[in-house]
């Protein structure tokens, strides 16, 4: 019976293959060892190095001699030196365990060492360009070996596709895949200008809101935005007939100052306004408190220094901003 030419073991793919199983079969701690003794000159100092005893050192090597059918050593009780054939073997290994102990390091560095390397970080466009983007200068000024990309965009964030290591998301999390970090309430609270509340004022009531003009912001999904509320204890959604329709939430905020109608703007935007007095809440009884801005991420496992100064500042800073407005607004007349 003939034998397939696939099945030769004088066959190129059989003859990678064994050479592949062999590489495999070796002992990489031997290889270690080998280069550890090499370095140091003798056995007792490479096991000083690499923290095992003098005996475990000379086994490795020897395994490693006796898998690869040569003598890598010249041993004497009073010196060891590199055969020809070790000299070659150690010339072909040390560049790569040296790579190896690069990245080793590397990758030790980004976990323990000084903050560095690259943050790639998403929000969406009104946080971002609002909360987000001005507290960047100082963050780099702490941490200048950091560099920051931050992309706006309101649409759902794919952390694998994108490359994201960090997003700022609104509302309520409902993805029980990412790990989400509560850093302050998001407020919503309905408001007009001082001009519309002389010329046609305020609704009195949830229900009397379809009698306003009113301005919606429609979502990346495609969808206008629900307005909510919370009326006896539960939560109501409303979407009004607006006049005007914006997908830019600052257009949205602008259209009211602007006097064209009612909208429900998010505490981050409405808080310098409401307190200047170029904005009025209206109904802020009413308001929903089950939202937040969260800080997002995919694992708390082996995060970089970099990416953990990131959260830990971005959550103290923007805790540390005046941006909760509802308890600072005079309660409902009786």
């Amino acid at each position: 019976m003939s034998i397939s030419p696939l099945a030769s073991s004088s066959s190129p793919a059989c003859a990678a293959s064994d050479s592949l199983a062999d590489s495999f079969a070796t002992s990489y701690a031997g290889v270690v060892a080998f280069i550890a003794v090499a370095a140091e000159g003798n056995f007792a100092k490479a096991g000083d190095r690499l923290g095992i005893g003098r005996s475990a050192v000379s086994r490795s090597v020897q395994k490693l001699e006796d898998q690869l059918g040569t003598r890598l050593f010249l041993r004497t009780t009073r010196s060891t030196s590199l055969t020809v054939e070790g000299k070659r073997f150690y010339e072909q290994c040390h560049p790569g365990v040296e790579h190896i102990v690069r990245a080793l390091d590397d990758m030790r560095e980004l976990r323990e060492g000084p903050p560095a390397g690259q943050l790639r970080v998403c929000s969406t466009v009104g946080f971002g360009r609002k909360v987000v983007a001005p507290l960047l200068q100082a963050f780099r000024a702490a941490h200048p070996g950091i560099s920051v990309e931050l992309l706006l965009d309101d649409g759902p964030t794919d952390f694998t596709t994108d490359r994201v290591d960090i997003s700022f998301r609104n509302g309520r999390m409902e993805d029980s895949q990412v790990i989400a970090r509560k850093v302050i309430p998001m407020q919503m609270m309905l408001c007009a200008s001082p001009e519309y509340a002389a010329r046609h004022g305020l609704p009195d009531s949830v229900d009397a809101i379809g009698r306003h003009r009113c301005v919606n912001f429609r979502l990346a999904s495609g969808r206008v935005y629900e307005w909510e509320f919370k009326v006896d204890g539960r939560l109501r959604k409303v979407t009004p007939p607006a006049m005007l329709t914006f997908n830019d939430a600052d257009l949205v905020l602008q259209a009211v100052l602007d006097g064209h109608g009612l909208a429900q703007i998010a505490g981050y935007q409405a808080c310098e306004h409401l307190r200047a007095g170029t904005l009025v809440a209206c109904l802020p009884h009413h308001a929903p408190d089950d939202r937040g801005h969260y800080l997002c991420f995919l694992s708390r496992q082996h995060l970089p220094t970099r990416m953990r100064v990131f959260i830990d500042y971005m959550t103290e800073r923007i805790r540390a901003l005046d941006l909760q407005i509802i308890d600072s607004l005079s309660p409902p007349a009786t």
